[in-house]
This record gives C-alpha cells, sequence and structure tokens, in this order.
C-alpha cells in the first residue's frame, strides 16, 4: 500500500442516505462518527457540505468539531460548495450567508481550501467572473484559507483554457483549480492537457471512476452513478500516473455520488473508498 499519500474522504463519499440537490443533503450520520470512522479506514483528510456543517453546529460548536478532527488525526479538511458568489439578488444573497458559514468555519478548522463554483450555465462574462473570484480570494486569505474553483461540465468554465482564464486573471496565491476526474473524463480532456497546468493552479484533485457513456441525463449520472475507483471504465492509475508526475503533492479526495453506496454502513462505506482508492497510487 502507498505509504506516502493522503487521502481525503470526500463529502458525498461518507455521507451515508444525504441526498444531492434537495433540503435533505446533509448526513444522517453523526458528524464524529463520520470522522473517526474515516480515520479509521486510513483517511488523513475530510470534506463537509456547507449545509451538513448548518445541520452539524446546531449540536456541536466549531471548536468541538475541530477537537474531534484533531482528536483522530485529520490533517486536512475540505469545505464545500459554494454556489452564487459571481451573481446578484437572491442567489447572491444566499452566497453571502454560505460564504460567511464557510470562512467562519475555515478560520476556525484551519481548513486547506473551500471549493466553490456552479452547477449551471449563467453566461455571465468573464470578467464578472474574476472579479468576484479575486473577492472570494480575499476573503479567503483573510480567513487563512485557498479557494478552489471546480470545473464542470455544467457550469460557464467548462474547459481547462475558461478554469486557467479565471484563476490567472485574479492573480490571487490562494486562488486555484479542482480537477474531479469524473468530469475531465466526461469533458473529454486529456490527462496531458491537466497535468501541464501550472502547479501554484492546481490545488486540488479529486479521484473516482464511472462509464464513458449512460443511458439516463448527465446530471443523473454525476449524482447517482459515480464509481469507486477501479469499479469502472476510467484510466484511474493513469490519471493519478500523469498528475504525479506533474509534481502535485497534495492530498487526493475520493467523491463517489452512487446511491448504492448510499445504503452502505459507515465503516462499508469508508472502508471501501479508502482502500479502492489507495490501489490506484503505486507501492
Amino acid at each position: 500500500m502507498a505509504t506516502n499519500v493522503d487521502l481525503l474522504g470526500s463529502y458525498w463519499t461518507l455521507a451515508g442516505a444525504a441526498e444531492p440537490h434537495t433540503d435533505k443533503d446533509y448526513s444522517p450520520f453523526d458528524f464524529k462518527d463520520r470522522v473517526e470512522a474515516a480515520a479509521r479506514a486510513g483517511f488523513k483528510g475530510i470534506g463537509i457540505w456547507h449545509s451538513d456543517l448548518a445541520h452539524t453546529l446546531k449540536k456541536r460548536s466549531l471548536k468541538e468539531m475541530k477537537q474531534i478532527f484533531d482528536d483522530n488525526g485529520i490533517k486536512h479538511v475540505e469545505l464545500e460548495f459554494l454556489t452564487g458568489w459571481f451573481l446578484d439578488g437572491e442567489e447572491k444573497k444566499q452566497s453571502d450567508i454560505a460564504r460567511k458559514l464557510l470562512l467562519t468555519a475555515a478560520e476556525v478548522f484551519g481548513a486547506r481550501h473551500i471549493k466553490v463554483g456552479h452547477f449551471e450555465k449563467t453566461n455571465v462574462a468573464m470578467p464578472r467572473m474574476i472579479e468576484a473570484f479575486s473577492a472570494l480570494c480575499t476573503d479567503g486569505a483573510n480567513h487563512g484559507t485557498r479557494i478552489i474553483y471546480e470545473m464542470m461540465p455544467f457550469c460557464d468554465l467548462d474547459s481547462v483554457e475558461k478554469a486557467l482564464a479565471l484563476v490567472d486573471g485574479a492573480g490571487a496565491k490562494n486562488g486555484g483549480i479542482c480537477f474531479d476526474l469524473w468530469h475531465i473524463v466526461k469533458l473529454k480532456i486529456p490527462y496531458e492537457k491537466v497535468a501541464r497546468v501550472p502547479l501554484k493552479y492546481m490545488l486540488g484533485v479529486e479521484i473516482n471512476d464511472g462509464t464513458f457513456e449512460c443511458p439516463w441525463s448527465l446530471h443523473e449520472d454525476t449524482i447517482n452513478h459515480r464509481r469507486l475507483c477501479g469499479e469502472g471504465e476510467f484510466d484511474v492509475k493513469g490519471f493519478v500516473a500523469a498528475i504525479q508526475k506533474a509534481g502535485y503533492q497534495g492530498p487526493w479526495g475520493i467523491e463517489v455520488l452512487n446511491e448504492e453506496l448510499r445504503k452502505k454502513t459507515l465503516e462499508q462505506a469508508s472502508t471501501g473508498a479508502f482502500n479502492t482508492t489507495i490501489a490506484q497510487f503505486p507501492r
């Protein structure tokens, strides 16, 4: 087993029966139980969704959550997901509420980064997005964390070139890109193109598996049919090799949204996710 790699159990992988894009997207598993199960499995990092964070704070304080991380050797905390940060009106108002929550938590946790993006196309002009991302990075820096943009097929910035234009335009030292293998494969982006991204912008990497084609919608595919590493058609090991060769040394997230995975016990999900993911790395 690879011993020089830190894996991060992304939120959806360990969230159990949480329902994506609904008002029940918080995990039914207790926060402490999730962290302990992740640590037992071998994870050194864990992810928290914004609504799950709000749900957890009904019973625990940020300080108590931080202590649970520390007690279990969790070194990398990922906070997500902020949308609407470049829009106006009600969407921006709701975004600002989540923004304050995530930034406050990031400072207390010493979070590695906050993931941001959007789940649909808006046709907002690039200069506006750059301005908003730059301001977000400034807020992140003031709270001691990174801001990473997750490139997806569903959003305005659906290519490496567009994502680079965003972060390069903002010019923030704590601003970068999150590359999720599922999105990369669905966008048919060659691994070599991702590997050529300057390391200063390659601030988050997530791996997973899936199929090249599917009979259902892309949205249905992303929330219910992703697979654990090695259980689909993707060349996961090839992607890992390309990104490692490029020099990436941060934690590797494992993000799997899958309806069957949601039925598993916390122990089954955490152990299965860790073992199948670590197997993708050279010993």
